[in-house]
């Protein structure tokens, strides 16, 4: 009989590509999950991982064994979920949020389950959305709320199930002391902040400089939201930023709607084995509250 701890060792290595990444997501140490390995690699009878270099890689048999893991992990979740529903406690959820949820959902989620479930734990994680849908897929978080811009999608990965939240509007972000009928072309001598290269939202605001004419000048390369609105507010550039950053407040910026005036998904995604855990559905509920508390479509 296999382990089914071993087994999700198998597993992370399969999605995560090294030992190293393993050991820092489960906070083992590297020759404990090696030890751990080797005594899968015994208990299947055939070699499951082989050298790679440095590092080593899954065999054949290794691959296939994975994919089984993955199978009994989905299983094994499935059935914590389902005797979950049939006791009075919740187990803890670990939500990872992109940093405009954290702002603009975040608090308000919270108020709404310390109505509804004050017994149940949350733990919270700012995560960029295509990091957070990673992790999720790989068990580090059961839940997440990520974001997709319109024409950017995003990779569709097996065993995920994904809630739309809601469509939150994308605009132009200028100073107050800016014209209220300026246009995006008319920006093209400005300095510009924005996500870093790589991300969805770097990328689609790019797309949409071009498509006006102009290459942005990007002298601000920024994760952090609110340190956007903060340099455009005081003047010193220009930028898109999605309304769920101020959380319902008013804005420190004067917001111009962009051409054809575009959205966001914002949604959440789970591993199917664990959509019906009540604490999960409890905390998609209390978001889905907090979403639509300040009536966007």
């Amino acid at each position: 009989m296999f382990d089914l701890r071993r087994l999700r060792l198998l597993h992370e290595l399969s999605v995560r590509g090294t030992l190293s990444a393993v050991a820092e997501a489960l906070a083992y140490s590297p020759s404990t999950i090696s030890q751990q390995l080797a005594q899968l690699e015994r208990d299947a009878g055939v070699p499951l991982l082989e050298p790679d270099g440095r590092r080593v890689r899954l065999t054949a048999q290794g691959a296939a064994l994975a994919a089984h893991a993955a199978r009994m992990l989905a299983a094994d979740e499935a059935a914590r979920a389902e005797l979950e529903r049939m006791q009075p406690s919740l187990a803890p959820v670990r939500l990872a949020v992109m940093q405009s949820a954290a702002h603009g959902l975040l608090p308000r989620a919270l108020d709404a389950l310390a109505v509804a479930e004050p017994g149940l734990r949350v733990e919270v994680a700012e995560l960029a959305p295509e990091e957070g849908l990673f992790e999720v897929a790989a068990r580090g978080f059961d839940l997440v709320v990520a974001e997709q811009y319109p024409g950017h999608t995003r990779e569709h990965r097996d065993g995920l199930e994904r809630s739309l939240l809601g469509r939150d509007a994308i605009r132009l972000a200028v100073g107050e002391a800016t014209s209220a009928d300026v246009r995006l072309e008319d920006l093209r001598d400005r300095a510009w902040v924005m996500e870093p290269v790589g991300t969805a939202a770097r990328q689609w605001a790019t797309q949409q400089c071009r498509a006006a004419g102009f290459e942005p000048d990007v002298r601000f390369e920024l994760a952090d939201l609110t340190a956007h609105v903060r340099l455009v507010a005081s003047g010193h550039a220009v930028g898109m930023i999605p309304d769920l950053v101020f959380a319902g407040e008013e804005p420190p910026v004067r917001l111009i709607d962009l051409p054809a005036r575009p959205r966001r998904d914002v949604f959440t995604a789970v591993r199917r084995g664990t959509a019906d855990r009540p604490g999960v559905r409890a905390v998609r509920q209390a978001l889905q509250i907090a979403y639509d508390r300040d009536g966007r479509p």
